[in-house]
């Protein structure tokens, strides 16, 4: 039996589920990470102490039993400024020096709990303008970033759009290319494992452990490769070429992920918002966003900085809202879905990784709090990802740097 054929039976076996869940009762559990990278201001994030709102906080207002948000919350040892955004899912110490090595995220250990009877176990997508600092917050096992796609455009086509058979025959070649690849790796490194010593032999399982996950997705690819894509009325949308429209691509961005939810094509999903290098079409601004983060307290900069970050806010009302409108079984589709809207940065001005801005949404839990730690010695951020990973079903207790499950979030 050749590699194909093989492949092809393994992949029969899989418990893969039909395209549509109309036929389920109870709805699956989800996860969306939204990451953006030049922080928000905290003045105008954080309630003043004693109060539940603040003014971008009022921009959610019509939605705010629906979602909690923190203050005294970090990442122990995650430093580096900008370049903490690579770990905003991982809690990984160091970004930026020489040593520094990833860990698995927050999304990627979901997925494979809640992602396998999916399509895409996970969607790595981004609105941006050219390469900075953190363009995806999806890391893999190994530490490596997985990349995220910035076109609208592309992610239908993926999702929606049946190819034409010789794009399927293509596809399925590049499948068995990815598998021959993966013999030959096998292969060298089993001729090689009788002279490794113990340490290097325990790296090598890591290793074979990851080559046997990838066999598995070849496995998966093929078998989905032969189901029909489900059929939405939405249009297939244009890419919007001029990237100072941030609002508009990320509202376009923020529709494709509710189809993915709703045609249950994916159930967890990481976005990055990034404003690097760009003029927002907002009134009132005239300034590139990564300078305007560094107001020095200069009220027109800050006024301008304000006019953008209220406008990303907005949008991401807008998202929760339309995730409150769908409805499925026993619920809504916020209701099943966990969205978490926040950053590395908790004062892009000082470049300061403490106290860092966020929103959960959604996803069970029971909202309309705003929760204070210590602002001064931070809670772990790990903690409240425990308490995410136990509403979604995963059983740990330890991710990254947790101390344990996030006290006061009410599930």
């Amino acid at each position: 039996m050749n590699r194909r054929n093989f492949l092809l039976a393994a992949g029969a076996c899989l418990a893969l589920p039909a395209v549509g869940r109309a036929a389920e009762k109870v709805a699956p559990r989800r996860l969306i990470a939204i990451h953006v990278p030049l922080g928000m201001m905290p003045n105008f994030f954080f309630p003043k102490e004693g109060e539940s709102t603040s003014p971008y906080l009022e921009i959610l207002a019509p939605q705010r039993g629906l979602f909690t948000t923190f203050a005294g919350l970090s990442h122990p040892g995650v430093d580096g400024n900008h370049h903490a955004g690579q770990c905003f899912l991982t809690g990984a110490p160091h970004p930026g020096q020489p040593t520094f090595r990833n860990s698995l995220s927050l999304d990627q250990l979901a997925s494979q709990k809640i992602g396998a009877d999916t399509r895409f176990p996970s969607l790595a997508v981004s609105v941006r303008k050219g390469e900075h600092y953190v363009d995806s917050i999806a890391v893999s096992r190994s530490g490596v970033v997985l990349p995220a796609e910035s076109s609208a455009e592309r992610l239908y086509r993926r999702m929606f759009v049946a190819g034409t058979p010789e794009e399927k025959e293509a596809t399925m070649r590049r499948i068995e290319s990815g598998g021959s690849v993966l013999d030959l790796i096998l292969d060298k490194s089993r001729r090689l494992e009788k002279s490794y010593d113990s340490a290097d032999r325990s790296r090598l399982d890591q290793y074979f452990q990851s080559v046997r996950e990838l066999e598995g997705r070849l496995q998966r690819n093929i078998e989905w490769e032969s189901r029909p894509k489900p059929q939405v009325s939405y249009p297939q949308p244009k890419d919007i070429a001029d990237a100072n429209e941030v609002v508009a691509r990320s509202r376009l961005m923020f529709d494709l992920i509710r189809l993915a939810l709703e045609t249950d094509s994916t159930r967890v999903v990481t976005l990055t918002l990034s404003t690097f290098s760009v003029v927002p079409h907002v009134p009132g601004v005239k300034n590139e966003t990564h300078s305007l983060t560094h107001h020095g307290n200069e009220p027109e900069k800050i006024a301008e900085l304000r006019q953008i970050e209220e406008a990303q806010m907005s949008v991401f009302g807008e998202f929760l809202r339309q995730m409150q409108a769908a409805p499925e079984a026993g619920g809504t589709l916020l209701d099943s879905t966990q969205v978490l809207y926040g950053s590395c940065l908790g004062n892009a001005n000082s470049h300061s990784n403490q106290n860092l801005p966020l929103i959960l949404a959604g996803g069970g839990f029971r909202h309309g709090q705003h929760l204070v730690y210590d602002t001064v010695n931070n809670t772990p951020l790990a903690n409240l990802y425990v308490s995410m990973l136990q509403q979604l079903g995963v059983e740990t207790e330890k991710f990254a740097t947790s101390t344990g499950a996030l006290k006061g979030l009410r599930a």
